[in-house]
């Protein structure tokens, strides 16, 4: 059941900067989407296919600032992209109870937001050669992630290419845009492959989260220092590692 609409009004107000903040960093933001919809007890059966249409669109922004800005590496991109398509659409089409998968995450995300932390103050030491393999099986496995529990999985790409020195930060933003769009979209045909629909609802929450994207992401890509998108980088994975853990 859809809540009721002073409860409703109150969502849409927070679902706007949920998109900012997200946006800020090259992320779609499903993670916060997801959060918030447990929190305002939106119906279960709705949430997975909303958050990836939300990640759609916002995604889609977000890369589209980063890209004019530049910072698109896609050499960068597609070793994980063309093996995390066809493992999105897979996890889409399962309904499988994903409990543990995020319980697991949530975890792994608190590692990554520590390992961020401790090196927001340094510079950056210079990127690494992509192991081409290396990227592939991560694509397959955040695809598969992504699909399944309904999000664009940057908030997993981010961090490791950054964690593993294959980019700078906003060059991870922008990859993670385009990744998260595209990942989204195989998930969400998937969903409907297997019969999902989409509520009217989804579209109104659409246009008000694309707001808040159109913001972040200007702001993100061209008026951001990359050490102020580490912080904010690491308020997003703990925003979304709370969220896979108890909501």
């Amino acid at each position: 059941m859809i809540p009721e609409s002073s409860i409703l009004i109150i969502f849409l107000l927070v679902l706007p900067m949920v998109s900012f903040l997200y946006a800020s960093v090259g992320h779609g933001g499903a993670s916060g989407y997801l959060a918030l919809m447990a929190l305002f007890a939106f119906p279960s059966d709705m949430m997975k296919q909303t958050a990836l249409l939300l990640n759609l669109f916002v995604a889609g922004v977000s890369f589209y600032h980063y890209y004019r800005a530049g910072h698109f590496n896609f050499r960068l991109f597609w070793p994980f992209a063309v093996c995390s398509i066809p493992a999105a659409f897979l996890g889409g089409m399962l309904h499988l109870e994903p409990g543990i998968y995020k319980k697991v995450l949530g975890v792994l995300l608190l590692f990554a937001i520590l390992r961020i932390l401790w090196k927001g103050n340094k510079k950056y030491a210079g990127t690494r050669s992509m192991n081409l393999i290396q990227a592939m099986f991560i694509g397959v496995a955040i695809g598969f992630f992504s699909g399944l529990i309904g999000i664009g999985g940057g908030i997993i790409l981010t961090p490791l290419i950054l964690l593993l020195h294959w980019g700078n930060m906003k060059e991870a933003a922008a990859v993670s845009a385009l990744f998260i769009w595209v990942n989204s979209a195989s998930g969400l045909l998937g969903q409907f492959s297997s019969g999902v629909t989409l509520v009217p609802l989804s579209w109104l929450m659409v246009i008000i989260a694309v707001l808040g994207g159109l913001a972040g992401s200007y702001f993100g890509s061209r008026k951001w220092r990359p050490q102020l998108l580490e912080y904010f980088l690491a308020l997003v994975l703990t925003s979304a590692s709370l969220k896979l853990l108890f909501f």
